[in-house]
């Protein structure tokens, strides 16, 4: 088991790609927590997940609050070798009819969120420790209306690399996993009915060279990489697992014949 012995954080873990991640985590030997400001999907995750997975409430957005959870994940296990700050959201904001509400919002949440989450489990981070921020394809893919978006997730990338810089000296590694798009409930935020939420999708696959899109198993394997030891040497770089769709702009129609 590539997890053996080792202690998993992660937020955003109730649903998507982070639960995705803690199911397998716990498969591969881990002892996991999971955190998220939503009181409801974060139960429903426990219970899929068992009873020994610790569920933490709390905001990534609010350091007093995070930095509470964390202490309380230190208190069980003593330490933190794997942080996934999988917290976030997706919105559009089109020039015409963003809200300043929804821009601080994302920004915040993603950023500031990711920021203040690896400021709270520093403390209980031990060398040889691997962080995994989450980006995305859309930091540089250029989808119209969702600039907002890309920036916040283009922040990410930025901001890992200076975290490897930073925390290389402490024997704790920085990375970030870079999902195309991927079936997950956060395609709730973006549509009102499944027939939007289908349109959507379809939209985006025409972009996607293997014609379809990532399912959330697919992302949480290649997370478990970046978490394992097997990927020790790593340092500031972005692991892509997007179907081909940012090597391939405009979904390379030679490959769709």
């Amino acid at each position: 088991m590539q997890l053996k012995d080792k202690v998993a954080v992660i937020t955003g873990g109730d649903s998507g790609i982070g639960l995705a991640c803690a199911r397998l985590f716990l498969a591969e030997g881990a002892d996991v927590a999971i955190i998220s400001n939503n009181s409801e999907t974060l139960s429903a995750a426990q219970n899929q997940l068992g009873a020994n997975v610790m569920a933490i409430q709390a905001d990534v957005t609010i350091p007093k609050t995070l930095g509470a959870a964390f202490a309380e994940v230190g208190d069980r296990f003593g330490h933190i070798d794997v942080l996934f700050a999988g917290a976030g959201v997706a919105s559009t904001t089109p020039l015409d009819g963003a809200s300043v509400e929804t821009v601080e919002r994302v920004l915040t949440i993603n950023i500031a969120g990711s920021f203040y989450t690896v400021q709270a489990a520093l403390p209980h981070l031990r060398s040889g420790a691997s962080i995994i921020l989450v980006g995305s394809v859309m930091s540089t893919m250029g989808y119209a209306g969702f600039g907002v978006y890309a920036a916040s997730k283009a922040g990410i990338s930025g901001m890992a690399r200076s975290l490897a810089s930073e925390l290389t000296p402490r024997g704790i590694r920085v990375n970030t996993l870079v999902p195309g798009a991927t079936r997950t409930p956060i395609w709730n935020s973006l549509a009102q009915t499944e027939a939007q939420v289908q349109e959507i999708e379809q939209g985006l696959i025409r972009s996607i060279p293997i014609g379809r899109l990532n399912n959330a198993e697919e992302v949480a394997h290649a997370a478990l990489f970046l978490a394992s030891d097997r990927s020790s040497s790593m340092r500031a770089a972005e692991l892509v697992i997007d179907g081909g769709a940012t090597g391939a702009p405009q979904g390379a129609p030679v490959y769709l014949a």
